[in-house]
């Protein structure tokens, strides 16, 4: 790694993948617009940084089954030794560059993957967060499911940005 956080030739570096694990499906329209933009834009920009894809991985629990039927169904989707992070009102609220360092710090310790889960509209099985390596919340408000894809779509790439010296991030 160079001083910007940029692979060097001949770093023997793994390749990190970023998902976002949702719950339901996101229709063609304005959110879907935005969160294809924002992980099209971190791909972009992450991959001299290490980070070869960002995407979406969406399921959809139509046969019921409440949180718990979710949590398997995720469970299920999420990748192989991928680092969970689910997504919670009652996790931690961190700034964006520390979000940006942890995605780092987990790169640079060999993670391959980041799933960041988000719910349906009950939210997380209790379980399931049980699991995470990392709980992350965006504030004591309660956001729509399909809203919170756009925010953590956005910071995604704001955290790429950040570890770039891009000057998206104005502090």
């Amino acid at each position: 790694m160079d001083a910007r956080g940029h692979l060097r030739n001949g770093d023997a570096h793994v390749l990190m993948r970023l998902s976002i694990v949702a719950v339901g499906r996101l229709r063609p329209g304005p959110e879907l617009s935005l969160v294809s933009d924002y992980l099209q834009r971190a791909e972009r920009s992450g991959r001299p940084l290490g980070i070869s894809s960002a995407s979406v991985i969406e399921v959809d629990d139509r046969k019921g089954g409440g949180k718990a039927g979710e949590a398997a169904l995720i469970r299920k989707a999420l990748p192989r030794g991928a680092r969970l992070v689910c997504l919670d009102e009652r996790g931690k609220v961190i700034g964006s560059p520390d979000f940006a360092q942890r995605i780092a710090d987990w790169r640079d310790t060999g993670t391959q993957d980041i799933a960041f889960v988000i719910g349906g509209a009950d939210g997380i099985d209790p379980e399931l967060v049980a699991e995470a390596d990392f709980t992350l919340s965006f504030g004591k408000m309660v956001w729509p499911h399909m809203l919170v894809r756009v925010m953590l779509s956005e910071q995604i790439y704001r955290a790429v940005s950040i570890l770039a010296g891009a000057p998206y991030h104005r502090a």
